[in-house]
């Protein structure tokens, strides 16, 4: 985010605004997130980027209803988080759409037919991932051998569940869960589930910066909207801006962000809204112009519905040498 809005105000700012990007730790907490989400608004925020997770973000979400104030969530992609408010909208993909098009993809290019699922049963990501994942591979035919599941208190020894899904007869083990807690899994996985593909979905991204053995990420497939080997220039040049102000590579949660601010650059255009502009006009008129535009991003061309549900383009990659190679 901090990557965009440099780039934005270099460029002259928006209408005559200059954006400035200001932070509050909302701890990964509901409770804590109000608190911080209340802090911002004290300090007259015109715009929220939302949560990170998904628990924390739907109690914001309520929130910026009631203060009638503009969400664009980047990360936060349970279903129910921007449920209800007319004025949020997600950049990242809803956990119903990502199940749904992992069981496709895997059916359309033959991947496995005999599935085992090892998910994080606590967290609405990795379980909204399952429900619809394991609803639409019974439509295509697929058949789940085994559920696995962990929770963030057992997230250290996965054990018994690999066991489980190396006695199961799988073919393939989908794992719809974030990188932290997957290179863990591929770390005890070495050497066990030889002859069984691995897939997951955008939280996978960042794997190689979780483990010291590159060798165990062979062959690892997800489908996610960005990918820090791309090598185009938009890519490229936003991973070279995020690295010097970081230290390290974004993922595709970093690219998100760099869209959701982009977006709001572009619907403050596309309102015609001046730094003159009240408040009370910034909030009837940017939600209606993020219905209206078109976001040409590092995660793809993003429009927007009337849901506020994003609409783009998964990519499914398979991690080759260390890098992201396109499937």
């Amino acid at each position: 985010a901090q990557v965009a809005v440099e780039e934005i105000n270099a460029a002259g700012g928006v209408n005559g605004w200059q954006l400035k990007l200001q932070t509050e730790d909302s701890q990964g907490d509901p409770d804590s997130a109000i608190s911080a989400f209340g802090k911002l608004m004290d300090d007259k925020m015109n715009v929220s980027l939302g949560c990170v997770l998904s628990g924390e973000a739907q109690s914001v979400i309520t929130a910026a209803k009631n203060d009638d104030v503009l969400v664009v969530t980047c990360t936060s992609s349970a279903e129910k988080c921007i449920q209800g408010n007319d004025k949020a909208f997600r950049v990242c993909f809803n956990d119903p759409a990502q199940g749904t098009a992992s069981a496709n993809y895997i059916a359309d290019n033959k991947l496995g037919s005999k599935i085992a699922v090892f998910y994080q049963s606590d967290i609405d990501y990795s379980a909204g991932l399952v429900e619809t994942f394991t609803a639409q591979a019974a439509q295509r035919g697929l058949t789940i051998v085994t559920q696995q599941a962990f929770t963030e208190g057992t997230k250290t020894d996965f054990s018994t569940q690999i066991n489980a899904i190396r006695d199961s007869g799988c073919d393939l083990v989908f794992l719809p869960i974030y990188a932290a807690e997957a290179s863990v899994f591929l770390t005890q996985a070495q050497g066990k589930l030889d002859g069984i593909k691995v897939f997951g979905c955008d939280g996978l991204d960042g794997l190689q910066t979780k483990v010291s053995d590159m060798a165990m990420l062979e062959g690892v497939m997800m489908l996610t909207p960005f990918a820090v080997d791309a090598p185009d220039t938009k890519t490229q040049t936003f991973v070279d801006k995020f690295t010097k102000l970081h230290g390290s590579a974004p993922d595709q949660f970093a690219a998100d962000a760099y869209d959701g601010v982009h977006a709001v650059a572009e619907a403050l255009k596309e309102a015609g809204l001046g730094v003159d502009a009240d408040p009370t006009e910034v909030a009837e008129k940017l939600p209606k112009a993020m219905l209206k535009i078109t976001v040409d991003g590092l995660t793809g061309k993003l429009t927007w519905n009337d849901k506020g549900q994003v609409q783009k383009d998964p990519t499914a990659y398979v991690i080759t040498d260390g890098k992201y190679v396109q499937a």
